[in-house]
């Protein structure tokens, strides 16, 4: 009985934290078309195509994130898209806006690894990593103000 109750308790902590998980959760997969492959309270996994996918980190009050993944080190246009209408989903900033900084941000990964671009109040990162295992281009962008 105790454990019944713990998990009732657990499951209803922070509802409010769940719901807008759950929101965002749906606004990604409406505004991509990705399908969705995993979800727990505070992130989600999605498949875009054979090479893309998104993950989606929502821990409310901490500034939620979302990241799309290439297998390769130069992306499709496409990827860009998809990007941009992922980062439009979460962080409400123009899709066009967000791809643009993530074409940047890739550009100069490129070069150096690792790069950071602001775009519109959210900063957008990219990686590019070569491995045995093949190129891989990570880009995210990330919300930059705290909701607590």
């Amino acid at each position: 009985m105790r454990a019944l109750v713990l998990a009732l308790a657990l499951s209803v902590a922070d509802p409010a934290c769940a719901d807008e998980c759950g929101n965002l959760i749906d606004r990604v997969a409406a505004e991509t078309g990705a399908r969705l492959d995993d979800r727990s309270s505070d992130y989600a996994r999605f498949t875009a195509d054979a090479e893309t996918s998104l993950t989606l980190s929502c821990a409310a009050p901490h500034p939620s994130s979302v990241g799309a993944q290439f297998r390769g080190a130069n992306p499709p246009e496409a990827f860009y898209t998809l990007f941009g209408q992922a980062g439009h989903a979460v962080t409400g900033i123009e899709a066009g806006t967000v791809a643009a900084a993530a074409h940047r941000a890739q550009e100069a990964a490129g070069r150096l690894r690792h790069s950071k671009v602001e775009a519109g109040g959210a900063a957008v990162t990219c990686s590019v990593t070569h491995k045995d295992t093949g190129d891989l281009t990570l880009c995210a962008v990330i919300e930059s103000s705290d909701r607590s």
